[in-house]
């Protein structure tokens, strides 16, 4: 079976950074909605939110298995 080619690893910083902006973006929103005190809307931004942190712990999964497979 082919092996996937590698990201480099300034590609994968370059996502980290766009995530943690979004992550950063999305929590004033969050903050914003409850401010207001809608549920709907509370409810609505910690849904959207959910998958940015997820992409955002998988990406930095993939950066500390590149640094183990280059140390060991």
């Amino acid at each position: 079976m082919p092996r996937k080619p590698a990201n480099s690893k300034v590609g994968l910083l370059l996502s980290l950074g766009s995530s943690a902006i979004a992550v950063v973006r999305t929590v004033k929103q969050l903050r914003r909605a409850r401010g207001t005190r809608s549920k709907l809307a509370t409810a609505n931004t910690v849904a959207g939110l959910l998958p940015m942190v997820t992409s955002a712990l998988l990406i930095l999964r993939r950066l500390r298995g590149r640094s183990r497979q280059h140390a060991g």
